[in-house]
């Protein structure tokens, strides 16, 4: 096995065969110069003195120190630390890893001791630990100073910073401040807070002060010249937030960022690269998701998670949420070689030490299925694999059911084969009284991974809803289009309504899903109140700066077939019972009426030679059978 063999496989070799790698070398070469002046410091003032016998001794006991302190260092992760962003959490590991290093030292050392020569070992033992912590911090300490002091002063000699307004100083709001005072590419100059929280007026972050709240934004706007706001506010309140957007655009100002919501930030850091334009999502979304980080973690950090369709909107989403919980290795399955390659660059320019496999591949391929399960063995398995567009659907219903209906039972059984522990199927409210081909084919997935879950370990659950704003195809980049070419923005009828959920909202839902399912449940995620996509177009018409009817004229036109003008989430037969989390429920799902579900593999196997002969009416058929509320 090579090198870069053994950096593939294993985490460390990632981490030793960096770019990083020279940066770390010369840092332990200061280590080391300041571990043997410490040693000497200490020997000088306390008046230890080597005579001709004592010098084996000496370079005995310094070789040990130099050993056992810069290794105890690599151990705690010192050298990973980036020396820019050092902070609070960074001092407590340095002196962990130095209190550790000398403590083991000095055990080492006394046991080689010359009491004739040093007879006053402890004490000295003591300066050393002491020295050999000033020397440490203080090498890391100096650095930091240049990088956020001296070079950032010269950077900001030719570069023209925009006056910011950060409105929230809470947590999220002083960690974004430390992001743009740290960052030596941060475009923004931070000038004061506002925060309704009226026992923070008056105080300072940073040296960043706190003059008012989000009412007295018109203010601070016009007297401190401020050029940009930034909404540091990610747990706030729906309606507030959109207060807060209304009074900025009253005070005039045109460039509004914000901070999307925390559980974009699992592992607790934000950078300034995270502040982005304000979105119809942010507007017409809900109060930010309160997720149970622990239960997520029981099944995905450390264990080998695979994903089916990962480039997609839902997938990729998937990915980067799974990705922050550190699974031991993350498996992408997908046949967009191109989408592929973008969430590979994305996914490690994020995150440098995932263990990450990129895997080019159908779900219709059995073969190659089982190859890549049998290869990787994950135990927890995410199936976002699908053909989600209605009105191609109702045109290639062959398609919808080999990809949505055969190729679920594919990766199913390859789970099933290998050992995994849970299977999630990303379902559709679609699923609920389907009027179309896709949404029959996603309930006829749904039916078979409940009848896999009663006969393998596996734990199969299913997750339905409804639309995710700005995913591929949808309504938000169409309009957006539209809004671009300077219109009309067409909407099929005046009517119609649609229930809408984040991308990030809807993936950290569905890892909660995961970990409370038992097995065989269909889970339904709150969608929250449908929201009129006729007022979607006019949110995002005003995002652009335009006025809706006057800029941007809003044509309707008819609906396509197959599409409903109000969606369901549930039939009027199932109901709902709630689980622990607020926003999931558990279906209670139909039985199967004409016991067709029981022949369920043979009707599989049955869809197979259909849609090998190209029998489209028989296969629409046989969903109205198995699907027996699908009005087609």
């Amino acid at each position: 096995m090579n090198v870069v063999e053994i950096s593939k496989k294993h985490s460390w070799g990632r981490f030793y065969f960096s770019n990083s790698l020279p940066r770390r070398i010369f840092l332990g070469i200061l280590d080391i110069a300041a571990v043997s002046l410490a040693f000497c410091l200490a020997l000088l003032m306390h008046g230890l003195k080597i005579d001709a016998g004592s010098w084996t001794n000496f370079w005995q006991v310094i070789a040990i120190a130099l050993v056992v302190k810069v290794l105890a260092l690599s151990a705690f992760g010192i050298y990973r630390i980036g020396l820019a962003y050092l902070g609070f959490k960074d001092v407590i590991q340095i002196v962990k890893a130095v209190t550790v290093g000398s403590v083991i030292f000095s055990l080492l050392a006394l046991a080689l001791w010359n009491a004739d020569a040093w007879t006053y070992g402890f004490p000295m033992l003591i300066s050393d630990y002491l020295l050999t912590l000033i020397f440490i911090g203080g090498i890391r300490a100096a650095r930091r100073t240049y990088l956020q002091v001296f070079k950032k002063d010269n950077e900001a000699e030719n570069q023209q910073k925009s006056r910011a307004l950060l409105v929230g100083a809470g947590n999220a709001g002083e960690l974004t401040l430390r992001a743009i005072i740290h960052e030596a590419n941060s475009i923004y100059e931070p000038v004061c807070f506002a925060d309704d929280d009226p026992s923070k007026l008056g105080m300072t972050i940073h040296g960043v002060p706190v003059l008012g709240n989000r009412y007295d934004i018109p203010r601070l706007v016009k007297d401190k010249k401020i050029q940009e706001i930034l909404i540091t506010m990610p747990s706030v309140k729906q309606f507030v937030f959109r207060d807060i957007i209304q009074i900025a655009r009253k005070a005039g100002m045109q460039k509004i960022r914000v901070l999307p919501a925390l559980y974009n930030f699992i592992n607790g850091k934000i950078s300034v690269s995270d502040l982005r334009d304000v979105q119809v999502e942010d507007l017409l979304g809900r109060d930010p998701v309160k997720i149970d980080t622990k239960e997520i973690e029981s099944y995905i950090m450390n264990k080998v998670v695979l994903v089916t369709g990962g480039s997609g909107s839902i997938g990729s989403e998937l990915c980067t949420q799974i990705a922050a919980f550190q699974p031991e290795r993350l498996v992408v399955i997908d046949q967009d070689e191109t989408g592929l390659f973008q969430l590979r660059r994305d996914l490690m320019q994020r995150f440098p030490m995932l263990d990450l496999a990129i895997m080019v591949a159908d779900i219709q391929d059995k073969a190659r299925i089982n190859n890549i399960f049998a290869r990787f063995k994950p135990q927890a398995v995410f199936h976002a694999a699908a053909y989600k567009h209605v009105s191609m659907m109702e045109e290639h219903p062959i398609e919808a059911v080999k990809n949505n209906v055969l190729g679920t039972a594919i990766v199913g059984e390859a789970a099933c084969i290998y050992g995994a522990d849970k299977f999630v199927l990303i379902s559709t409210d679609k699923a609920v009284n389907p009027t179309c081909v896709m949404g029959a084919s996603k309930r006829m997935a749904e039916i078979v991974i409940q009848n896999l879950n009663q006969r393998n370990e596996c734990k199969f659950v299913a997750v339905r809803f409804g639309n995710v704003l700005g995913s591929r195809g949808s309504v938000v980049p169409i309009f957006r289009e539209q809004i671009q070419r300077g219109g009309p923005v067409t909407i099929t009828h005046p009517e119609m309504r649609r229930y809408f959920m984040t991308p990030s909202e809807a993936a950290i839902l569905v890892l909660q899903a995961g970990a409370i399912g038992n097995g065989g449940e269909v889970l339904v995620l709150d969608m929250g109140t449908p929201v009129a996509i006729v007022d979607l177009a006019r949110e995002m018409i005003r995002l652009a700066g335009l006025e809706p009817d006057k800029d941007i004229p809003i044509v309707f036109t008819q609906p396509s077939p197959g599409e409903k003008m109000f969606e369901d989430i549930l039939t009027a037969e199932e109901g709902t019972l709630a689980t622990k989390h607020q926003r999931i429920y558990v279906a209670k799902t139909r039985t199967d009426p004409n016991g067709r579900q029981k022949n369920l593999w043979s009707i599989l196997d049955q869809l197979q030679v259909l849609a090998n002969r190209d029998d489209r009416r028989e296969i629409v058929k046989t969903l109205c059978e198995m699907v027996p509320n699908f009005t087609p």
